[in-house]
């Protein structure tokens, strides 16, 4: 069935984005894992090949493009040679942190983050998880409080995606004890304000590439004009642009779960068991028709969202079911891709043991997918 997504202009774009992955990342792939960080490089040679920032506004240095199946596009070349590690750093950055400034910032502040952002010179995190507080974003503690000319950020924050490499945090404060969502604020805490301390990198069993970090504020001084939007107006921003990154999510695990029936095809159809192939045993086909048969219904309403999102119409639920569905399908599809592999599967020089490792988060960030299911519930049954 012809998907009917993409148009010529997307063909192009995936040209240039296959090329690129093709000479500047497949080959760093496991050196990026074994640092366990990507480096700056790959950052800016992806700005300077229009990878990244493709929704920043032309005033500001980028194409001005919110068209996201460009985003579609570079998900799914990355995840065809297994760069999850990258793909969900630039992810990040183009998904959530990109729209928080397009959208919230002032001239003044956009004028001066995001052209680095859309170059790759600049990396910005977003810190809201805090060591007592994961999907509960109403229970940070982390604090701001006013002071000349600005506020005074305290407390800390963990398992903050780029939050080694970062120049820019964005940090979700209280800045009201007393309020409830109208308690929160955002501030962009940057590299070398005193007070702002890093901690350990974070070891995961997934995203070997990309670095995770605690990250710590001591009576770090944040000017008026480091203000993200709104002071109180944190939560309501947060909230609203989360549709868009459960789509990213869903992508991502769409994208993935692909490439891993992709891989599992070649291996399958190539190795031989009992004087055939794997792929030629009934078990297999069944298994190879059911994770197809899913995958196809899976890319038809994530299409879906995504052509939504691009009309301004794709709704918080909707964005939950396709992040919901899609990596509950991606976690089910790399497992059972893992076993047709047998015990090749279980070894580190093979990628589906990497996308293996890679997908059990999925379920986890951007909102657990019981969060998820308690947001499509609340919807069925009219309650808020």
């Amino acid at each position: 069935m012809e998907r009917g997504l993409y148009e010529a202009d997307h063909d192009h774009f995936r040209e240039v984005v296959r090329e690129f992955v093709r000479r500047e990342v497949e080959p760093h792939i496991q050196q990026w894992n074994d640092a366990h960080s990507t480096g700056r490089d790959i950052w800016v040679s992806a700005g300077e090949h229009g990878i990244i920032g493709t929704s920043v506004p032309d005033q500001y240095g980028g194409p001005g493009v919110r068209d996201f199946r460009y985003r579609m596009v570079v998900c799914e070349e990355f995840a065809r040679v297994g760069a999850t590690s990258l793909n969900s750093s630039f992810s990040l950055q183009d998904d959530i942190l990109i729209p928080y400034v397009t959208a919230l910032g002032t001239d003044e502040q956009k004028s001066r983050w995001l052209p680095d952002m859309a170059a790759g010179r600049k990396i910005m995190a977003v810190a809201m998880t805090e060591p007592g507080t994961g999907s509960d974003l109403k229970g940070i503690t982390t604090s701001g409080t006013r002071t000349d000319g600005g506020w005074l950020v305290n407390g800390s924050k963990t398992f903050i995606t780029s939050g080694i490499q970062s120049d820019y945090v964005v940090v979700v404060a209280k800045t009201d004890p007393a309020g409830g969502t109208d308690a929160f604020t955002l501030f962009v805490v940057e590299e070398g304000m005193p007070g702002f301390a890093r901690g350990r990198r974070l070891d995961k069993i997934g995203l070997q590439g990309q670095d995770t970090a605690e990250l710590f504020f001591e009576d770090v001084f944040v000017p008026d004009d480091d203000v993200l939007g709104v002071v109180g107006g944190g939560f309501r921003q947060l909230m609203a642009h989360l549709p868009l990154e459960r789509l990213s999510i869903a992508a991502m695990a769409l994208a993935s779960a692909d490439a891993a029936l992709a891989w599992t095809l070649t291996y399958t159809t190539g190795r031989e068991a009992f004087g055939r192939s794997v792929a030629d045993f009934q078990n297999s086909r069944f298994v190879l028709a059911d994770m197809a048969t899913e995958l196809d219904v899976t890319r038809a309403f994530v299409d879906k969202c995504v052509l939504a999102f691009n009309k301004g119409s794709l709704t918080a639920v909707d964005a939950s079911k396709a992040k919901l569905w899609a990596t509950e399908v991606q976690n089910r599809v790399v497992d059972r891709c893992l076993q047709l592999h047998g015990g090749y599967g279980y070894m580190m020089e093979y990628p589906i043991a990497h996308a293996y490792l890679d997908a059990r988060v999925q379920k986890i960030y951007g909102g657990t997918n019981q969060i998820m299911r308690q947001i499509i519930g609340r919807d069925l049954v009219g309650r808020r």
